[in-house]
């Protein structure tokens, strides 16, 4: 992980909520299939007793959503600014979620407690640009998870996407046409690493802004990541691919040994 992931992060915080057609309704949305697929994995019905690390939460989709389900959710990213606004946004949503700055690289010290539930959603782990890094992560949340704990990660489908290797994604228009959301790839190291440009585009007062914003990430295959999860001594992993979820990235779910 480069320190263009703490930049890109502290200056979108204010605009997170601009990469979605209604933020509100994303945080609803992925709070109900996220919550359906750590249903399908427990033995209980009941959330309330059920303890839930976001260890990426960014400005607080996926903790928020789960939050509202029941469970009893921490929250922490490696940006201040991300974490910040999160616990603005928890407060008027009206859940309560326990907040804090730190990197999954070293959560074991970051963070105090053991979870359910550990989860990093939204494509963060694929930020880990070495294996060094890789299995630093998953040691430490093998770390903050009770035993036979589970570990929730959702990235973008890489199998898919390095053989086409796209050099921009579909851009979307919101808000009858005023806001415009793209971002443009370069691939690099023979398409295992690729920097994102986030373009936002708004007409505000008939004129119009553009803010763009770059990061690396990684473009971490399936079998890495089961490699990487086995040898960090975890166990039962399972893919629940948007297929079957409806969800927009593929889930991997795996249980701590």
């Amino acid at each position: 992980m480069n320190d263009s992931v703490l930049k890109f992060y502290d200056e979108l915080a204010k605009e997170y909520h601009l990469l979605f057609v209604d933020w509100n309704h994303a945080i609803s949305w992925q709070g109900e299939v996220l919550n359906k697929v750590i249903q399908s994995k427990l033995t209980v019905s009941t959330t309330n007793n059920i303890s839930l690390l976001d260890c990426s939460c960014g400005i607080g989709t996926q903790a928020i959503g789960l939050a509202k389900y029941g469970y009893n959710v921490s929250a922490t990213d490696i940006s201040p600014r991300s974490v910040k606004r999160a616990e603005k946004e928890a407060v008027a949503f009206g859940v309560k979620i326990d907040f804090g700055v730190a990197d999954f690289r070293s959560l074991d010290k970051d963070v105090s407690g053991s979870f359910d539930i550990v989860m990093s959603a939204d494509n963060a782990i694929p930020h880990l640009l070495t294996d060094g890094d890789l299995y630093k992560a998953f040691q430490n949340i093998n770390t903050k998870l009770n035993q036979n704990g589970l570990l929730l990660i959702t990235i973008r489908d890489y199998d898919s996407l390095v053989k086409e290797k796209p050099s921009a994604t579909q851009p979307r228009v919101f808000d009858e046409g005023k806001r415009i959301v793209f971002q443009v790839w370069d691939w690099a190291g023979g398409g295992k690493t690729y920097t994102i440009n986030q373009f936002i585009m708004q007409e505000i007062n008939g004129e119009w802004k553009t803010k763009h914003k770059k990061t690396e990430y990684r473009a971490l295959l399936r079998e890495d990541i089961n490699k990487a999860l086995s040898i960090t001594s975890f166990s039962d992993i399972e893919w629940h691919l948007p297929t079957n979820t409806g969800y927009y990235q593929p889930i991997v779910t795996a249980r701590k040994l």
